[in-house]
Formats: C-alpha cells, sequence, structure tokens
C-alpha cells in the first residue's frame, strides 16, 4: 500500500456511508468489523493485530471509489477477503522471532482463568438473560441512555425495572465469576 496516503474524513464518511446509510448503525457496522478483524488477526497469531486491522480497512477505504457501485452483498465479506490478502503478506515479511511478550506468563494464566470463567458463567444465563445483559451494555454515553429507553419499552417494564434485572444478572455474574476463579485457583 503507498505508504504516503492517509485516510481523511471525506473518505471515512463515504466508508461510513457505503456500510449503511444511517450513521449510528454504519459506526457500529465499522467497530464491530474492525473488532473482528483484529481477532482474526489475533487467532491467526499475529503480532500486530490492530495494524493489520487498520491496515485492512484503509485498503477497503482506499478502493471504495472503484468497487462500491458494483459490490453485491455484505461489505463486511469484502474486508475478510482483504484481512486475507493483507495475512498472506504479514506471513511473508514475518519476523524469524516474535517480539517479547509485554504480559508475564502468571498474568497469561489469570486472564486465560477469567476468560474460561467468563464463558461458564455466561452460559450458565438464560439466552433471554444473556441477550438482555449484552444489549443492556452495549452501548456508551448518549446511546447508552437511548438503547436503554428503547429495550425497556420492547419488553414492556419501566427504565427502572430493567435496571434493577441488568443489576441483578450482573450482581450473579460477579458472584459467578468469583466461585469460578476460586475453585481455578485452589
Amino acid at each position: 500500500m503507498n505508504k504516503d496516503w492517509v485516510l481523511t474524513q471525506e473518505s471515512f464518511d463515504a466508508l461510513l456511508a457505503w456500510l449503511d446509510p444511517r450513521r449510528e448503525n454504519a459506526a457500529e457496522q465499522y467497530e464491530d468489523i474492525r473488532r473482528r478483524l483484529i481477532k482474526i488477526f489475533i487467532c491467526r497469531g499475529c503480532y500486530e493485530p490492530e495494524d493489520l486491522a487498520d491496515e485492512t480497512i484503509n485498503r477497503v477505504v482506499k478502493k471504495l471509489k472503484e468497487i462500491e457501485s458494483s459490490f453485491i452483498g455484505d461489505p463486511r465479506r469484502y474486508f475478510y477477503g482483504v484481512a486475507n490478502k493483507v495475512h498472506m503478506e504479514y506471513l511473508r515479511r514475518k519476523p524469524a522471532q516474535p517480539p517479547q511478550p509485554t504480559k508475564d506468563d502468571d498474568e497469561i494464566e489469570r486472564q486465560e482463568r477469567e476468560d474460561k470463567c467468563l464463558g461458564q458463567c455466561l452460559g450458565r444465563l438464560t439466552s433471554e438473560n444473556r441477550e438482555l445483559f449484552e444489549q443492556y451494555f452495549r452501548y456508551e454515553k448518549r446511546a447508552k441512555i437511548e438503547h436503554r429507553k428503547r429495550l425497556a419499552e420492547q419488553l414492556g417494564i419501566a427504565l427502572n425495572a430493567l435496571r434493577i434485572r441488568a443489576h441483578r444478572i450482573r450482581a450473579f455474574l460477579q458472584q459467578c465469576m468469583q466461585d469460578c476463579l476460586e475453585q481455578a485457583v485452589g
């Protein structure tokens, strides 16, 4: 890729418009795509997953004018195709020795235990409670407030009742995590 090329606001706005005509939905899709790209590169053992995800997005943005009128289907698939090419290039230039991990083995082990426990605890929730929990904590700032109001309306309950439900689910998860971690260590 041309190293002199810089992502402009205009290019970024065009990308969001391609993802979804509603800007808020487009922003959510962008964040989701970037998060998934990072996850893909992590799973493939890449040492710079964020940089590779950004490189992928930049390439898509640079190519956008050529493809947006003719591309059919979910734009995510295009990102994933470009990510495959970026990964192939990465493998060709990959350093012989991986950089030294910034976390020590104890920290990595602790994080793995926490991830495993969180998965188990989320699995103990009913699908309805898991969905409610994920929806309740999905957004930040103003979007969070509006989303929670809509969620309460969808469920046909008062906003305070929604808060109480979310608090109970969170309390259950915290206790479950604590119990699971104690068992894992002990």
